[in-house]
C-alpha cells in the first residue's frame, strides 16, 4: 500500500470499529491489569466463554496484590473448566513477582513486562497498546488471517518465515497514533467478518484494499500446515471408597493440568482389561489394593494434542496405606467437600454421576 491507500485503510477500519465494536467487559476499562487478565484468558478460549470467567475473576482478584496473595488452588478453582491451566499458573506467578517488587500493576517498561512468566510477544503488545497506546503491533490468529488475505501471504501460517512476514505487515499497517484502537479493530475484524470459514467480504470495510477478495482466494487463506494424526489413549480410573470418604490425588504443580485434582488411574496396556488396569494403576500410583466393584461410565475427551477415552469404575478399598508414586498430594474427602477442589474438564463429565451414586450408597 502507498501512503494514500494506507491512510484510507486506517480511516475505514477505524470508522467501522467505532460503529461495530462489541461491548465487552474488558473494553470498559483501560486499567493495564484488567486488560492483561482478559488477554490471558482469551488465548485459546472463545470470547463468549471468557466473559463470565473474566467478570468473576476481576471481582475476586481486582489487582496484582490481591492475585499475588491468593492461593494457587483458589485461582485454579476460579479457572476451572476453562482449560489451559498453565495460563492461570503463570498469571499467578507473574503477579507474585510484581508484588515482591512492590508493584500493584503491570510494570511501566515493556521489556520488564515481557520477562514475566507467561508474557510473550502477543500479550506484551496487546496490553501495552490497548492500555497504554504503546505503538506496537499485535499479531494473533485473527490478525494473521486478515493479513494473509489482505496481502495474499500464502506461507504456512505457523512457520517462522510467515511469522516474520505477518509481524512486518502488521507493523507497516499500524496506526501509531491510535495503536490500541487499531490493534483491537484488526482483531475484531478477524473475529467477526474475516472469519476462518465463509468470510463476510461484502460487509468488510477494507475489502477495497484486500488482494484476496477480487481474485476469490480468501477461502484458501491462511495456509495451514498439514496436521499430524492426534493420538488417542485408553484410560481407566477408580472412585475409591473408604469409610464414607473417597480418594483424590493432586497432579504435580507443573506440566499438563498441573496442580489440579483427579481420581487415581492411568493408561490401559495392550491386551489388558480396563478393570485390571484400574486396579493395577491404583496400586502403582497410591499403593492401595482395591476391589473394582462397578462400571460407572465411559467418557471421551479431547485436549490440544491428544484424546482420551476413559472408563470409570467404582472401587472399594481393601488394604494398604497411601504412598504416592507420581501425584504431588492426596486427600480422603467427604462427598460434600468435592466442589472445593479444582478438577480437569474430563472429570467434570462424570462428577455428577459420581455424586449421585455416592449419595445413593449412603
Amino acid at each position: 500500500m502507498n501512503n494514500i491507500q494506507l491512510s484510507d485503510f486506517r480511516r475505514r477500519l477505524r470508522r467501522w470499529f467505532h460503529h461495530n465494536r462489541r461491548d465487552l467487559p474488558w473494553r470498559r476499562s483501560s486499567d493495564p491489569y484488567t486488560v492483561w487478565v482478559s488477554e490471558v484468558m482469551l488465548q485459546q478460549t472463545q470470547v463468549n466463554t471468557v466473559v463470565p470467567y473474566f467478570e468473576r475473576f476481576v471481582e475476586k482478584y481486582p489487582d496484582v496484590r490481591t492475585l499475588a496473595s491468593a492461593e494457587l488452588q483458589d485461582i485454579l478453582k476460579s479457572w476451572e473448566k476453562m482449560g489451559y491451566y498453565a495460563r492461570a499458573r503463570n498469571l499467578h506467578a507473574a503477579a507474585r513477582v510484581l508484588a515482591n517488587n512492590g508493584l500493584n500493576n503491570v510494570p511501566p517498561d515493556l521489556d520488564a513486562f515481557r520477562e514475566l512468566p507467561g508474557v510473550g510477544d502477543y500479550i506484551a503488545a496487546a496490553v501495552f497498546s490497548i492500555a497504554r497506546d504503546h505503538p506496537v503491533a499485535v499479531v494473533d490468529g485473527n490478525v494473521k488471517r486478515v493479513l494473509s488475505r489482505l496481502f495474499l501471504i500464502d506461507l504456512p501460517i505457523s512457520t517462522s518465515a510467515a511469522n516474520r512476514e505477518f509481524k512486518g505487515a502488521a507493523t507497516r499497517l499500524l496506526d501509531r497514533r491510535r495503536a490500541g484502537d487499531f490493534n483491537q479493530a484488526m482483531m475484531e475484524l478477524g473475529a467477526t467478518l474475516c472469519r476462518p470459514k465463509r468470510p463476510l467480504c461484502d460487509r468488510c470495510p477494507v475489502s477495497p484494499h484486500c488482494e484476496a477478495f477480487p481474485v476469490g482466494r480468501q477461502a484458501e487463506l491462511p495456509v495451514r500446515a498439514r496436521r499430524r494424526a492426534v493420538p488417542k489413549y485408553h484410560v481407566a480410573i477408580g472412585i475409591i471408597s473408604k469409610d464414607r470418604r473417597i480418594l483424590i490425588t493432586q497432579r504435580q504443580p507443573t506440566g499438563h493440568l498441573g496442580g489440579l485434582w483427579e481420581f487415581p488411574g492411568g493408561k490401559v496396556r495392550p491386551g489388558e482389561s480396563p478393570q485390571d488396569a484400574c486396579a493395577r494403576e491404583i496400586e502403582e500410583e497410591v499403593n492401595l489394593c482395591v476391589e473394582v466393584t462397578d462400571y460407572l461410565i465411559h467418557i471421551e475427551h479431547a485436549y490440544s494434542h491428544f484424546k482420551i477415552g476413559v472408563d470409570v469404575y467404582a472401587c472399594t478399598y481393601t488394604a494398604g496405606d497411601v504412598k504416592l508414586q507420581g501425584p504431588a498430594d492426596y486427600r480422603w474427602i467427604l462427598l460434600d467437600e468435592i466442589d472445593e477442589y479444582p478438577f480437569p474438564g474430563a472429570n467434570h463429565k462424570f462428577l455428577d454421576l459420581v455424586k449421585q451414586r455416592l449419595r445413593d450408597a449412603r
